[in-house]
């Protein structure tokens, strides 16, 4: 469980949440990234547009990785019939690719 303390767009709070502090602080830099790009949009004005224009981008970069991964689960299933060995092997790198892909989404 861990804690994290928010300073960002004028607002200041803290949160806790289920994962430790590290994640969370990478997490908050990852943002605080995103939102200084946003900022520098001249269109862009306030806070709040700051804030959902960064959300829109984060959720672009998560549907597009999404896909990513389903394409990639989709093009396996239509692989040739294997060996039961293989077939095996396969799934665990299938799973162990899954499990960084999920590792990654959580970090970015």
């Amino acid at each position: 469980m861990g804690k994290l303390h928010i300073n960002l767009l004028g607002t200041s709070f803290t949160i806790q949440a289920s994962e430790d502090s590290e994640y969370l602080s990478k997490l908050l830099g990852y943002y605080e990234r995103i939102t200084k790009d946003v900022g520098r949009i001249d269109s862009v004005k306030t806070p709040l547009q700051v804030s959902i224009l960064s959300g829109i981008m984060l959720c672009d970069e998560l549907y597009k990785e999404k896909t990513k991964s389903a394409e990639l689960r989709k093009s396996n299933e239509q692989l040739p019939a294997k060996e039961p060995q293989e077939e095996r092997n396969d799934e665990e790198v299938k799973k162990r690719t899954l499990e960084m892909i999920d590792k990654i989404n959580k970090v970015l």
